[in-house]
């Protein structure tokens, strides 16, 4: 009698790895929700036990270092943006046009400059000033994201506040590139004692400014005959192929210009008015949102589990790292605070100051940049430096969300539906 040898599907540990992050962000969120506390926190302190139970037993699955698992929750947050932007239309956006340029510009100076001036005492003397120039670029972006879940979760992304706090997320988004690419330069310059590359700046500025200019006019302007093109075809459930195929398409096309894909999946939900696909809504009886939702509260939770499980608890919870991370934390959350009073009158300070708070993944890109780049022959942003912003981004990630939920539910969600 001859044994088969049994044949191990090399995806069979995908699957697994799927099956921990769904089970995780579902147990999380739940203490979560007994806590009062919102589900994306719960789903971020999940992602950190499951790295932490790698630590403690190698043999655990490695769940943040999981390539097909990175591009499900990179999906997610897609999606999850896609979604937001379509609660929304162009014209609500210019209505808090300036409001929402008044909170970024706050939102990105205020956190910068407060991270600079502490990480400049609370690290030895003798580091270069650009070290702490670096650190204190990394508080200023925001994860809208995270704050878009909150406000799902409350039913107030369309509210005046919810729309401030989306479009100064953007706006954010943008000077924090423009941040990123002068910082990087300053960085390379002191390294190797050339120029500051303004050009580079300049270009990069214009593509990004080109990109959303021409979404936000020429795009919503077309869409219209697209889909209206698209509805004479014979095939069955097209809406949602459609919608995300076009959705997809405006986020490769903002990485082009150097933004992040989030914000062209954002614009294109964005421009992507009711009135544009009613004839397809008409027809399959489900409106764009109603077929988005499901994929949402799938890919969503991979996002913010992966997001957690990339953190090294081993480092994150030394003491000295701790500290660092808890004055930068209290310090970007200061900022992102103050930056809700630039809103102005109509507006509730504390609700849009809160939904900035977060930093999640475009903070991780600060730091994955800061360790790539040198100075005098080291990273930029040594091992322990890249914890302890790891460790305040974190915090800012977990507080966030719970200040936001929390000044939310002080009057009820009636507080937000007020006129701008």
């Amino acid at each position: 009698m001859t044994l088969a040898l049994l044949v191990v599907d090399p995806f069979a540990g995908t699957l697994l790895l799927l099956a921990l992050v769904w089970l995780a962000a579902k147990v999380g969120g739940e203490v979560a929700l007994r806590l009062k506390l919102p589900t994306v926190a719960g789903e971020l302190c999940a992602g950190l036990v499951l790295a932490g139970l790698h630590q403690a037993f190698p043999r655990f699955p490695e769940v943040g270092a999981s390539e097909p698992v990175g591009v499900l929750a990179n999906l997610g947050v897609i999606v999850l943006m896609f979604a937001v932007g379509l609660e929304s239309t162009v014209p609500q956006m210019m209505r808090v046009g300036l409001p929402s340029l008044r909170v970024a510009t706050v939102g990105v100076l205020v956190p910068m400059l407060a991270g600079l001036l502490g990480a400049h005492w609370l690290l030895p003397a003798g580091v270069p000033w650009v070290v702490d120039l670096f650190i204190g670029a990394c508080l200023c972006a925001t994860s809208i994201g995270i704050s878009a879940q909150v406000l799902r979760e409350k039913h107030a992304a369309a509210s005046p506040e919810g729309r401030v706090i989306v479009g100064a997320a953007v706006l954010d988004d943008v000077l924090g590139l423009l941040v990123l690419v002068a910082v990087s330069g300053l960085a390379a310059a002191a390294s190797t004692g050339g120029a500051m590359p303004w050009l580079n700046l300049a270009r990069t500025l214009g593509l990004a400014l080109a990109f959303l200019a021409l979404a936000l006019t020429l795009g919503r302007r077309t869409t219209p005959y697209l889909f209206h093109l698209a509805s004479r075809f014979r095939g069955e459930q097209l809406l949602l192929p459609l919608g995300l195929g076009f959705a997809f398409l405006l986020a490769w096309l903002g990485n082009l210009a150097g933004l992040a894909p989030i914000v062209g999946a954002y614009a294109a939900g964005l421009i992507l008015e009711p009135t544009h696909v009613e004839v397809l809504e008409a027809r399959e009886s489900h409106t764009l949102e109603a077929l988005v939702h499901p994929l949402v509260t799938t890919l969503a939770p991979v996002f913010f589990v992966v997001m957690g499980a990339r953190v090294d608890p081993a480092a994150l919870f030394a003491p000295q790292t701790l500290l660092f991370a808890a004055v930068l934390a209290a310090l970007g959350i200061l900022g992102k605070w103050v930056a809700g009073f630039g809103a102005g009158r109509g507006f509730r300070a504390a609700v849009v100051g809160w939904g900035m708070v977060p930093r999640g993944e475009v903070g991780f890109v600060f730091v994955a940049t800061g360790a790539q780049l040198s100075l005098g022959g080291q990273p930029l942003l040594g091992p322990e430096l890249q914890a302890g912003i790891i460790g305040a981004l974190l915090l800012t990630t977990l507080v966030g969300p719970v200040g936001l939920s929390w000044v939310m539910g002080r009057k009820g969600r009636g507080a937000l539906k007020g006129v701008v």
